[in-house]
């Protein structure tokens, strides 16, 4: 009987073996998980209604700020959790879906530098101050060379062909400005030494037409009432800050000094040590508002996102809803910036605003 239970028991191992072949050959393949399997493939640019695929795969390489959890915690709590968490690594903040609701937007555009010349130079504290505090794209690239497409490119997503500084290229095309009004928001571009609303000459002084690109376009340059009404001097931002009369889209362009294209990185960044506070301590700011502060160019022709070829340049995302100290390695430019207003105002995308190389930065906010 013995002999015949030990020869039973041989033969029912042996087959479960013989069993576990087969099953081994069919799931062998399979991945653990179906998350390995999702698709990571970029879209052709001509799918302009979509974003990247890979886009969440870009954010995971975000690079979160130094003691930004710690910075949460309190100090007497830090021993205690260092000894009871768990020893796996934290799960990445949730990433938005979309670009939030936007009551507000400032844009402030500075001059020829590349990323390396301002983020984490010593002469530049209160940019890097506001870098540490609210959001920087670190991998972000201007659109063109010299500045003028750059300028049209923030705007209304084309650098139409232009590849100068040329002073009467006019340009018959739809623009951010016409975006807004049409959504019934207000907005108004406010030039830095420019000497009158609207004026029409090439330069003056340490004012630029190059660097003010709604003097380009026909629909408002051709507009007497419209362009003197929107494209005004900067001394009429502290008035109209003062009375809390904000457009929902302001644009300020500095002097060719303090926007450090004649003068040091120190000048552009004291001149903007003097004007930030006063935006993020209004209304318009605090309540839904944000501050894009970007380069329109570097001095390299350092590349990225299908058509971006101005170099590698700092931008900053200021928002009471962006997450503190974020920093970003997605590849983003010119036309994810103005994809961004558009989405925040709920606006259509212009030009290459739309293409699937120009991601939304939607990481930078909760």
């Amino acid at each position: 009987m013995r002999l015949l239970g030990l020869r039973t028991v041989i033969v029912v191992v042996g087959a479960a073996a013989l069993l576990a072949v087969p099953i081994t050959l069919v799931l062998g393949h399979v991945p653990a998980t179906s998350a390995t399997s999702t698709s990571l493939a970029r879209p052709l640019a001509a799918e302009s209604d979509r974003d990247f695929d890979d886009h969440q795969a870009q954010l995971a390489s975000r690079v979160p700020p130094p003691a930004a959890t710690a910075a949460a915690t309190p100090v007497g709590a830090a021993a205690t959790a260092a000894t009871t968490a768990p020893s796996h690594a934290a799960s990445p903040a949730p990433v938005r879906a979309t670009v939030p609701a936007f009551s507000h937007v400032f844009e402030i555009v500075m001059e020829n530098h590349e990323y390396g010349s301002v983020i984490g130079r010593p002469d530049a504290p209160y940019v890097n101050k506001l870098a540490a505090t609210y959001g920087l794209a670190t991998n972000y690239f201007a659109a063109s060379h010299p500045s003028l497409p750059n300028y049209l490119a923030l705007t209304a997503g084309s650098t139409f062909g232009i590849a100068s500084d040329c002073t009467t290229c006019y340009v018959n095309a739809t623009n951010i400005a016409d975006q807004v009004e049409s959504s019934g928001r207000s907005w108004k571009a406010y030039m830095e030494d420019m000497p009158t609303s609207c004026y029409m000459g090439a330069s003056t002084g340490n004012y630029a037409m190059k660097h003010n690109p709604f003097m380009y376009y026909t629909d408002i340059r051709n507009n007497a009432a419209r362009c003197a009404a929107h494209v005004v001097p900067f001394t009429q931002f502290g008035a109209d800050m003062s009375t809390g009369q904000v457009p929902n889209f302001v644009w300020i362009t500095p002097n060719l000094c303090n926007d450090t294209h004649d003068c040091p990185v120190s000048t552009g960044d004291a001149w903007l040590s003097t004007v930030v506070p006063r935006i993020i301590g209004s209304a318009a700011f605090r309540n839904g508002g944000v501050l894009f502060i970007t380069w329109d160019e570097g001095s390299s022709n350092a590349s990225c996102c299908g058509d971006a070829w101005g170099g590698h340049v700092a931008t900053l995302v200021i928002s009471p809803k962006s997450i503190a100290g974020a920093r970003s390695s997605v590849a983003e430019n010119h036309y994810s910036l103005l994809r961004t207003i558009e989405d925040g105002f709920g606006l259509v995308h212009l030009g290459a605003a739309g293409w699937s190389s120009s991601v939304p930065m939607r990481e930078y906010f909760r």
